[in-house]
């Protein structure tokens, strides 16, 4: 990767060594996020809260690990209804209570959003989609619909290649140097647009975000957790659910998605054929994912 140098200049744009993008670059400040409140939750943790949309059905949307509100986002813009949107413990201006944490934990905060809302669809993100199926396997009818992007884990826990990120990640957080934390953050943005203005823009919102906010240390046992001790008992799920893997996602291996599309009553699954759906098939993921909630 070539070395990015923080802040960018006043001309706009990542200065970085060698030869750089032709694209026109922003030098303009990241729009602010809109206005989030904290919500305190039945079992004492108190979790920041977005709300989008108005009527009903009402979607709840679970990020992933050291993501927030604001990469689940573009998931929701073609989705029906109201939409909520929230921080999971130790993201953003959520409350980190005394770990260690399992999928339990998060489970009890993405029930408790969806209770407090009234939510009857959820759509999980790579850890969020780990706290879904904890949720459906102890309530089977809590939702009617599922969404689950890039499941990571089911009931083996994750590999070495996302214990090394994670920590990379956390460690450039403790260090504060926005140098460090775009480094371990650019890792994430395909090689293709990382030096585009849209993987520009991207990197110096998470920076900032990530380096006002940071994260909760306890994240880091989380990659060990399983969501499930056994797959079997999701078998009693009994919402409608969608599955979405992508081939070559080291931190989310297809195979993980397959297994948990086998083992749910009624699940169809799709596959990506490279990495990075977000930058590669954004517009395609956004339909699939409208058309089954909107179905």
């Amino acid at each position: 990767m070539r070395d990015f140098r923080w802040p960018p200049p006043p001309e706009g744009g990542p200065r970085i060594s060698g030869p750089g993008p032709t694209a026109p670059r922003s030098g303009r400040p990241t729009l602010p996020q809109p206005p989030t409140t904290v919500v305190r939750t039945p079992h004492g943790v108190a979790l920041e809260r977005l709300t989008t949309g108005a009527g009903a059905p009402v979607t709840v949307f679970a990020h992933g690990l050291g993501n927030g509100i604001a990469e689940t986002r573009p998931l929701a813009s073609g989705v029906a209804g109201r939409r909520e949107f929230f921080h999971f413990r130790g993201h953003g201006r959520s409350a980190s209570p005394p770990g260690p944490w399992t999928y339990a934990d998060l489970a009890r905060d993405l029930r408790a959003v969806a209770d407090l809302t009234g939510a009857t669809r959820a759509v999980g993100v790579s850890l969020g989609a780990g706290a879904l199926t904890r949720v459906l396997a102890e309530s089977p009818e809590r939702f009617t619909h599922a969404v689950f992007f890039l499941p990571a884990v089911l009931d083996r826990p994750r590999g070495p290649v996302a214990r090394a990120r994670l920590d990379a990640l956390l460690a450039a957080i403790e260090s504060g140097d926005p140098a460090a934390i775009a480094d371990a953050v650019a890792v994430d943005i395909p090689a293709a647009v990382r030096h585009t203005p849209a993987g520009w823009a991207y990197l110096r919102q998470r920076v900032e975000q990530l380096g006002g906010e940071g994260l909760a240390p306890a994240l880091a046992a989380l990659p060990g957790e399983v969501a499930l001790a056994d797959r079997a008992a999701l078998a009693r799920a009994a919402a409608r659910c969608l599955v979405i893997g992508a081939q070559g996602d080291d931190l989310h291996p297809v195979a993980v998605a397959e297994e948990l599309a086998a083992a749910l009553p009624d699940a169809a699954l799709h596959v990506y054929e490279r990495p990075g759906v977000l930058w590669t098939a954004r517009a395609d993921l956004r339909e699939r994912i409208s058309r089954f909630l909107n179905d």
